[in-house]
């Protein structure tokens, strides 16, 4: 786990904790597999028509911008005709060719400041955080939009090595207006602590992509909604 700076969290903080009902009810974020061609568009017609999602997130490695453009161009008019965020994963070159609803940054990925300077006011900025509360106060200070804290779970989706307790979700959601996204190996069955925690978007990749995508959105939509 990463040294935070600002000290260890209270193991009792949060055990409490209880979701102000002024707030709204955690929300569905999808990740893209990192193979979107052939089928894929219409797995994602699938997944969004099957219940509520509030973002995509276009995720995709070792292609070149133009490549990249090409696959996300259909996905992205999915994603509008369906009035659901398209967030462009670490490149802010891309989400400004696109004109994407948003970008989302890794630590690696630059700056928060700068990519507003890129792409305006009106596109979400997300930052992933891992496990610290200092990365996410500093993304909040940068003018984000979101942070993404995990992985909760063990993922195949990629390499982690930060792996935060859910009371990271209490701490920030008791303190910060600022929402928060959950990530790493969420499933519909082990998804309700991160909920009941404070999480404001719970993202979801193999356990969509994995199977039956539509069954899986069900299947959320349900611990969502509990």
């Amino acid at each position: 786990m990463t040294e935070d700076p600002l000290g260890p969290l209270d193991p009792d903080f949060g055990a409490n904790f209880k979701r102000d009902d002024r707030r709204p009810r955690c929300q569905l974020y999808l990740i893209s597999p990192l193979d979107v061609t052939g089928a894929f568009p219409d797995r994602l017609r699938n997944a969004l028509d099957a219940g509520p999602v509030a973002a995509f997130q276009f995720r995709v490695k070792d292609v070149d911008q133009h490549s990249a453009a090409r696959l996300a161009e259909p996905l992205q008019r999915i994603c509008a005709d369906r009035e659901v965020a398209f967030i462009v994963n670490d490149s802010v070159s891309l989400a400004k060719r696109l004109g994407a609803d948003g970008v989302h940054l890794g630590q690696e990925d630059g700056d928060a400041r700068e990519a507003r300077e890129a792409l305006g006011p009106a596109v979400q900025i997300g930052v992933t955080c891992h496990d610290s509360r200092h990365l996410a106060m500093e993304a909040g200070e940068a003018g984000a939009d979101y942070v993404a804290f995990g992985s909760f779970y063990p993922t195949n989706t990629k390499t982690v090595k930060h792996h935060p307790e859910p009371v990271i979700l209490s701490w920030w959601h008791a303190l910060f207006e600022l929402p928060s996204v959950a990530i790493g190996g969420i499933t519909p069955d082990n998804a309700a602590p991160l909920i009941a925690a404070g999480a404001d978007f719970i993202a979801a990749s193999h356990a969509i992509w994995g199977g039956d995508e539509a069954a899986a959105i069900r299947a959320f939509d349900a611990v969502l909604k509990g």
